[in-house]
C-alpha cells in the first residue's frame, strides 16, 4: 500500500525528492502519512479535496481486498 500511495503522490507533485510517505499502526488501522514540499500540498489535496478523497478511496478499496484498514493523512 505504501508503494501505491508513494507512486500516486510522486506523479502529482513537482518536487519528487520531497515526497515522504510513512506508515504507522494505530490499533487495527494502518495510518499512512504523506509529506510533500510546501508548494505541492495543494496538488495532493486538489480542488475541494477531490484528489485526497480519491487517494483515500483507493486505499479503502485495497484495504477491503486485503482485509486491512488504512487511513490516509496529509501533513502540513
Amino acid at each position: 500500500m505504501l508503494d501505491l500511495v508513494t507512486y500516486i503522490v510522486e506523479q502529482l507533485v513537482d518536487d519528487k525528492q520531497a515526497v515522504n510517505v510513512t506508515s504507522a499502526m494505530d490499533n487495527e488501522t494502518e495510518v499512512i502519512t504523506i509529506r510533500v514540499a510546501e508548494n505541492d500540498v495543494g496538488k495532493v489535496i486538489g480542488k475541494q479535496g477531490k484528489i485526497a478523497m480519491s487517494i483515500r478511496t483507493l486505499a479503502k478499496a485495497v484495504g477491503i481486498k486485503n482485509g486491512k484498514r488504512y487511513s490516509i493523512e496529509i501533513a502540513d
